[in-house]
């Protein structure tokens, strides 16, 4: 890691041509969507990046390894805890983001901004007011709910989108959101996430069949028996609870079915509880936290990828687009999910998945029932899964225009590297 109190060290050469500064508030090796996000944003162009993000456990090997300077601010561990700790958390993003905005300014003289998310952006509105440069404004899902429901916060945001160059979100529904709630003119970019298929390991068809079977051999899973897996922090809104309660009458209909939950959460223990009074305790194996590179077993082991998402508006948490959908598709598994959120952008019903009202008992009973039945059209929907968790869109586009009214030429985007593409 590349830290900040020794900025007077010297820069590699290879960046030399930095010019954007992605800032982001989380960031790998913290695990989760917004992390994994930013973190493949910065791998496509890592010789015009910095990147400026908050510490967090094990971030000096990992930023050790990256091809991008990366550099830290301090995030206490008093401040994970309690509205007293997250609120001072709140304030140290804000200041440390701020100030070490503008010393990296002096090192790199970089052009652009990129702000990782809707959260703490007071601190990127003063930056473009100080600094000759222009900005991106990233938004998710939950930043924006932050933000709604308050007169002056919501007005400050809304000059910070009407100043940005553009906006970036990872999801229709999150682009709808904000264009619904919030008054701007700002241009408005759609970019889903991708997979990495670093982050699994190396991985091939060939043994992908032995991690099947070898995930399988630890739970006790016959090879014969359906097995429905689902990724998550086991929280009320990712519904791990809905699938639960479908097993029994799945197994009433004489299908041999299993259900993996890989994760951990606050809400564990009332789903072992519910597992035990419906009695599938036997039928429901919680695999705890999963690595990163064990993470193929699993999707290997399963034959129906399962999150039931619910949106929560009062809690400030709505489903802005969920990478385990696409990482799913990426191993080749047909895909349940509600019908909430940006799950649409990457769900597509019929095609590689089936989407259900989570509300509707008889809805989701009918799709697990399908699936587990139809093992012809699993593999259909697992196999344009896998297609379209190829495609992708380049950061990079959009800088198209921008660069072209700054020095008077057309655009032209550099060809992406033939191994861009995910395969096995």
């Amino acid at each position: 890691m590349e830290n900040i109190s020794r900025l007077e060290t010297k820069i590699k050469e290879k960046s030399a041509s930095a010019d954007i500064l992605v800032i982001s508030r989380t960031f790998l090796p913290s695990s989760g969507g917004v992390e994994e996000y930013m973190y493949n944003r910065c791998l496509q162009d890592p010789d015009r990046v910095i990147a400026l993000v908050a510490g967090c456990s094990g971030d000096k090997a990992f930023d050790k390894a990256q091809r991008f300077p990366v550099y830290r601010w301090p995030n206490p561990k008093y401040c994970h805890s309690g509205l007293i700790g997250s609120t001072l958390e709140a304030f140290l993003n804000l200041v440390w983001s701020f100030v070490l905005a503008i010393k990296l300014y002096f090192r790199y003289h970089y052009r652009y901004i990129e702000w990782g998310h809707g959260y703490d952006f007071i601190s990127l509105l003063l930056l473009s007011y100080l600094l000759p440069i222009r900005f991106f404004i990233y938004v998710h899902g939950n930043d924006l709910l932050s933000t709604v429901h308050n007169y002056i916060i919501k007005a400050l945001f809304e000059l910070t989108l009407k100043r940005a160059k553009g906006i970036v979100c990872k999801s229709s529904f999150t682009r709808d959101y904000l264009c619904a709630h919030f008054r701007f003119d700002t241009p408005t970019h759609v970019i889903n996430p991708v997979v990495r298929r670093e982050k699994f390991g190396v991985v091939s068809s060939g043994n992908l069949d032995d991690l099947r079977v070898r995930v399988r051999d630890a739970y006790d899973i016959p090879q014969t028996a359906v097995v429905i897996l689902s990724v998550g922090k086991f929280v009320k809104r990712k519904g791990f609870d809905l699938v639960i309660e479908n097993l029994t009458p799945l197994l009433t209909l004489g299908l041999d079915v299993h259900y993996i939950l890989c994760g951990y959460g606050p809400d564990e223990l009332e789903l072992y509880s519910l597992a035990c009074r419906l009695r599938v305790e036997r039928r429901v194996h919680f695999a705890g936290y999963v690595p990163d590179h064990e993470l193929a077993g699993y999707y290997a082991a399963c034959d129906i990828f399962a999150m039931l998402t619910l949106d929560d508006i009062k809690a400030a948490s709505i489903e802005g687009l969920g990478i385990v959908f696409l990482e799913a598709g990426y191993f080749g598994k047909p895909v349940i999910a509600s019908r909430v959120g940006g799950v649409t952008d990457v769900v597509r019903h019929g095609e590689n998945g089936i989407l259900v009202n989570p509300y509707s008992g008889n809805d989701m009973l009918q799709a697990f029932r399908r699936l587990c039945q139809d093992q012809q059209l699993r593999e259909q929907l697992g196999s344009t899964g896998k297609a379209l968790a190829n495609r992708r869109t380049l950061h990079r586009s959009l800088y198209v225009g921008v660069r072209s009214q700054e020095s008077g030429k057309i655009p032209t985007l550099p060809t992406p590297p033939a191994d861009n593409r995910d395969h096995f």
